[in-house]
C-alpha cells in the first residue's frame, strides 16, 4: 500500500509476493493440490502491477482508455511471461504451462480458457493463490497501518475478527510483539477456516479431475458464509480507515501523477523507450504502457524527476 518515499519499514511488492507464495504453498500441500503451480502462479501474480500499486493501475488503465486501449496488471503479468520476458531463441516468453498462464489471469475468462460456457473457473491452485493474495494483503496492511499510526487498536477491537484472535493472545505482551502475534492470529484463523472449507467442498462436488473443476461454476477455494462476511467487515474498515486515509491518498494521488507525466513523455519521446519494450513492433502507446508497468517506485519517480526537471528548464529558456 505504502509507495517506496514513505518509508523503508513497510510491505514492497517483493514482500508481499513471498508471503502469498509462502501462504500459497503451504495451503496447496494441507490441501493435497501442486504445491509448484500455486507457488509459481504466486510468484508471477503481480509481475505486470505498475508503481504505486493500484493506484497505478487505475490511472493506466485510463490513459490507455483514452487511446482506445486498456491496462489491468494480470493480463500484463501473463504478457510478461509470454511474451516481452524473452529468455530462449526457441520460444517466446519464458516457455510456462498452461496451468501457470492460466492462474495469471485468474480473475476472469480468456480466450485461452478450455470452457466457452462461461461457468469457466481456473484451476484449484489459481483460486488458492487469489484468496492467499487477499490473506497477505489485509493482514500485513493492517500491520503497516498500525506501523504508520494511521489505524489504532481501538478501533480494531470493534471488528469480529479482531476479537476472536485477541482471545487466543496475552494481553501483556510489550505493543511491538502484541501486534506481530495479532498479525499471526488473524492468518491463522483465515488458513484455518479456508482450507477447512475448500476440503469441505471439494468432497461435496466429488473433484476428481481439473475439467470438474473448470466446470464448476461456483469457487471451490473459498472462506465459510460466516466468515467471509466477517472478512468483508474487515476489508470496508480498511477501505474507510486506511485506503482511503488523507495520508494515503496524498502519496497515491502522487504517483499518479508521476504516472501521468511519465506516460505523456514516454509519448513525445518514444527514443526513451528501452528496446526490450520498442522491439515487439507494436504502436507507441503499448510500448510506453508495457514500460511504465515494469518500473518500480523509485525508478519511476527518478525518471520523472529526470525528465520533469529537463521539461521545467525548457519551459524558462
Amino acid at each position: 500500500m505504502f509507495v517506496a518515499h514513505y518509508g523503508d519499514h513497510y510491505r514492497s511488492r517483493l514482500a508481499h509476493t513471498m508471503e502469498v507464495a509462502q501462504l500459497s504453498r503451504d495451503m496447496a500441500r494441507n490441501l493435497g493440490l501442486n504445491e509448484d503451480l500455486a507457488e509459481a502462479v504466486a510468484l508471477a501474480h503481480d509481475l505486470g502491477h505498475t508503481p504505486f500499486g493500484h493506484a497505478g493501475q487505475d490511472v493506466l488503465d485510463e490513459l490507455m482508455r483514452g487511446h482506445g486501449h486498456s491496462f489491468e496488471h494480470n493480463e500484463q503479468s501473463r504478457r510478461i511471461v509470454t511474451l516481452l520476458e524473452q529468455k530462449r531463441a526457441e520460444f517466446p516468453g519464458l516457455n510456462l504451462t498452461f496451468e501457470v498462464r492460466d492462474g495469471l489471469m485468474k480473475h476472469r475468462d480468456h480466450p485461452e480458457s478450455p470452457s466457452a460456457s462461461g461457468t469457466y473457473r481456473p484451476s484449484l491452485e489459481a483460486q488458492l493463490v487469489d484468496l492467499s493474495d487477499k490473506i497477505a494483503y489485509l493482514n500485513h496492511d493492517i500491520d503497516d497501518g498500525i506501523r504508520a499510526r494511521i489505524l489504532n487498536i481501538e478501533e480494531l477491537e470493534t471488528l469480529a475478527l479482531w476479537q476472536k484472535a485477541k482471545a487466543t493472545v496475552k494481553v501483556d505482551l510489550p505493543f511491538p510483539l502484541f501486534v506481530s502475534t495479532m498479525i499471526s492470529r488473524l492468518i491463522s484463523l483465515m488458513v484455518t477456516d479456508l482450507t477447512q472449507t475448500t476440503d469441505g467442498l471439494i468432497r461435496e462436488h466429488k473433484i476428481e479431475s481439473i475439467d470438474q473443476v473448470y466446470a464448476t461454476p461456483k469457487p471451490l477455494v473459498a472462506f465459510s458464509e460466516p466468515f467471509a462476511a466477517e472478512v468483508k467487515v474487515l476489508k470496508a474498515f480498511l477501505y474507510e480507515r486506511f485506503y482511503h486515509s488523507p495520508g494515503i491518498m496524498e502519496y497515491n494521488n502522487r504517483g499518479q501523477e508521476v504516472i501521468r507525466f511519465l506516460f505523456q513523455e514516454l509519448l513525445k519521446k518514444p527514443s526513451l523507450i528501452p528496446e526490450k519494450f520498442s522491439a515487439t513492433g507494436e504502436e507507441i502507446v503499448i510500448q510506453v504502457k508495457d514500460h511504465i508497468a515494469s518500473m518500480t517506485d523509485e525508478y519511476a519517480m527518478e525518471l520523472y524527476d529526470k525528465l520533469h526537471w529537463k521539461a521545467f528548464s525548457r519551459s524558462e529558456i
